[in-house]
């Protein structure tokens, strides 16, 4: 290979060698490195790396010219996006106050003590991520439970609990397999 055509490739490659940086900084550019897009890089930063690093954060930082702090504390405060990697199953139980009243405190110590698991940890095996949040916006369907991104309100903590269980029984994180444990 010509030494011209060789600086080409290595031209196309981004600097740290993984391609997946190119997904991000396509989102930058679509963007137009605008600080105000903060939200939607780390978006497709979470979806192409499946959670958030601190070099993906130090990175989305110095392209957008934020202070990493910012970055950081941005990524931290929304429950939607993760620090470390998630199982194959999310649970997200609402604490905001409508929820709290309503027994959401309870449908996490259900969660907890059936999988041994702590807000904010994925079970050994990597099927199921307990997560808590601040609120999620949906305080008339109090207590709601996010189970792979659907909501699901208005139930006791047992009922949260079985719905979680058929979840991860039923193995693939598929939008039917979901439906079937809301209908069951």
């Amino acid at each position: 290979m010509p030494a011209t055509q060789e600086k080409k490739e290595v031209a196309k490659e981004h600097p740290s060698g993984d391609p997946r940086f190119k997904m991000i900084d396509r989102a930058l550019k679509r963007c137009h490195y605008q600080q105000d897009s903060l939200i939607e890089v780390l978006h497709t930063a979470q979806e192409t790396f499946g959670y958030l690093t601190e070099d993906l954060l130090i990175y989305v930082a110095q392209q957008l010219k934020l202070p990493p702090s910012w970055v950081y504390g941005v990524a931290t405060f929304y429950h939607f996006f993760s620090m470390k990697p998630q199982g194959e199953h999310t649970c997200v139980v609402c604490l905001g106050t409508a929820c709290y009243v309503k027994r959401a405190g309870e449908v996490v110590n259900l969660i907890k003590a059936e999988f041994s698991l702590e807000p904010g940890k994925t079970t050994a095996d990597g099927q199921l991520s307990l997560v808590t949040a601040r609120c999620v916006g949906s305080c008339g369907l109090a207590p709601v439970v996010v189970l792979d991104g659907t909501i699901v309100g208005k139930e006791t903590p047992e009922q949260s609990l079985e719905r979680v269980k058929k979840l991860v029984k039923s193995g693939s994180g598929s939008e039917a397999k979901l439906q079937e444990a809301k209908t069951s």
